[in-house]
């Protein structure tokens, strides 16, 4: 088969409209989809590779590889797990590799580079991973607002094209009077009824009336033909994620003529805003990786409803209480919730533990009530037999004097004050130690732990320098937030029980 017949046999195999099952044809068992093995590609937060890396192996059984570009994983399923896949809890974006190359050698003029992008299209296996974004479809979350949004221009721009096809389409009509002869109307007449009819002015006058009418209908059957070729048509886009120094071309270059190798090869439709297959041309250093994106929206946004200033996302949240292994009857508190992130990913995840969020501040525990309801009323929906709630509450408090029993919590996650965006710098100074020595009573000796999220890392290192007898810093995790380089801090417990700084002092004062 050529190579022109191949691409031919993956277009008409993966319709827009195809999305349902056909008539069973018998094929060997490789040519059935779900015999299909894959690699997928995930980005997950910087920094959380490794978490991710661990729940791939746990919930689908399947090794994966750390890509050198921080932020991706690789691993490879069968088709038949591609719904579990969209279940991870730690991963963004996810994508189907069409070819990676680890060691591509760029030509030295950009000219060069471009038109070896031109030729890349042509020579990729694009099948398998078609079949998959076609399975795909029925999985993946939508961007409903995006759609709605962009069917509305659709309708208004196919009202002004139908204004235009109808104002040339009369023109063409008048063209075609004007310019049939007295010849071309005998040669007519001749042909449909084998003589030459006496009066050729009348017969002139009644092939021009029958035209507009003949015309009419052929426009009808020609603009019908080409809705639903159009409607087979896919569209789609070309992303180029760039990383690295010694690249002779930008990101929109590469993306512009390798997507134009693309529409040449498979016919599609350019699209850059409502597309049906999004291509993905990733770059770093030396290595490129194409592939087909599987994901619409980023999987991150799955509990949040309601927004504050700085919402964590979920897929972050995740990583950090993975961090701290939660067991069951585990009592987990964010003493400083925002809207909510950490204890309603932790409640969806670890529903055998019980939550807490707490804050200061009463807008942000309204927010996170109102996060908290949103959930329980898509778990309500979910769930087709009964459903008694979840393990989850939310309440104002002070984060320096918390309504808590010494030693009764077992694990502390939170995402504390950068001093950007809320606080300041120079507060955090006094905060974190009171924040730090708070923690520390409440949380269990000996087996209590902390993951703690913050930019502010100087005066977070002060802080604890001055914990060390009831804190001990574990392991720290550097992450990339909205572009800043933060820490998160895991932190465990020591056995030295919690002694007031009053009741110390009081010791000392004593002869």
């Amino acid at each position: 088969m050529s190579e022109v017949e191949a691409a031919s046999e993956q277009f008409n195999e993966v319709k827009l409209d195809d999305c349902c099952a056909t008539e069973n044809i018998e094929s060997p068992p490789s040519n059935n989809p779900e015999h299909l093995c894959v690699t997928i590609g995930a980005t997950v937060p910087t920094g959380f590779e490794q978490t991710a890396a661990d729940e791939v192996r746990e919930k689908l059984g399947s090794q994966s590889r750390i890509s050198k570009d921080r932020g991706k994983i690789y691993f490879d399923i069968s088709v038949e797990s591609l719904s579990k896949v969209h279940g991870l809890r730690s991963v963004d974006n996810l994508f189907v590799v069409v070819q990676e190359f680890r060691d591509y050698q760029f030509k030295e003029t950009k000219e060069d580079v471009l038109k070896d992008f031109e030729d890349l299209a042509g020579k990729l296996p694009w099948s398998d991973p078609l079949k998959v974004w076609k399975i795909n479809t029925s999985f993946k979350k939508k961007k409903t607002k995006r759609k709605k949004l962009t069917q509305q221009n659709i309708i208004s721009k196919e009202k002004v094209d139908d204004e235009q096809g109808d104002l040339r389409a009369e023109k063409n009509v008048e063209e075609q009077v004007t310019n049939y002869t007295m010849e071309e109307v005998l040669e007519t007449i001749e042909n449909q009824d084998g003589i030459i009819d006496e009066t050729p002015i009348l017969a002139f006058s009644k092939i021009v009336s029958e035209i507009p009418s003949a015309i009419e209908k052929e426009k009808g059957l020609n603009e019908s033909h080409k809705e639903e070729a159009e409607s087979q048509v896919l569209k789609f886009r070309v992303t180029c994620n760039r990383a690295g120094e010694n690249h002779s071309f930008t990101s929109n270059e590469a993306a512009r003529d390798f997507g134009g190798a693309v529409q040449d090869y498979f016919k599609w439709k350019a699209d850059m805003t409502n597309f049906d297959v999004e291509v993905l041309l990733n770059v770093h250093n030396n290595e490129i990786v194409v592939g087909i994106a599987l994901t619409e929206e980023s999987l991150h946004r799955r509990n949040i409803t309601h927004f504050g200033p700085t919402t964590l996302r979920s897929t972050l949240a995740y990583g950090m209480l993975r961090l701290c292994s939660p067991q069951p009857t585990d009592i987990i508190i964010d003493p400083m919730c925002g809207t909510g992130a950490i204890p309603i990913e932790g409640a969806a995840e670890w529903p055998n533990c019980y939550h807490i969020a707490g804050d200061n501040n009463p807008l942000a525990v309204k927010r996170a009530a109102n996060n908290i309801l949103s959930l329980l009323t898509k778990s309500q929906v979910k769930e087709s037999k009964a459903f008694w709630g979840l393990p989850i509450d939310a309440i104002q408090w002070d984060i320096c004097n918390l309504p808590l029993r010494t030693g009764s919590v077992d694990i502390i996650v939170t995402d504390m004050p950068f001093g950007k965006r809320i606080g300041s710098k120079k507060r955090n100074w006094n905060l974190y130690p009171s924040c730090l020595q708070e923690m520390s009573r409440v949380c269990r000796p000996g087996t209590g732990r902390a993951v703690l999220l913050t930019q502010d890392r100087k005066c977070f290192a002060k802080a604890l320098s001055s914990m060390g007898h009831v804190w001990r810093k574990v392991h720290t995790v550097w992450v990339n937030i909205g572009g800043l380089h933060a820490a998160v801090y895991l932190l465990k417990r020591t056995t030295q029980v919690f002694i007031h700084p009053a009741e110390l002092q009081h010791d000392r004062e004593m002869p």
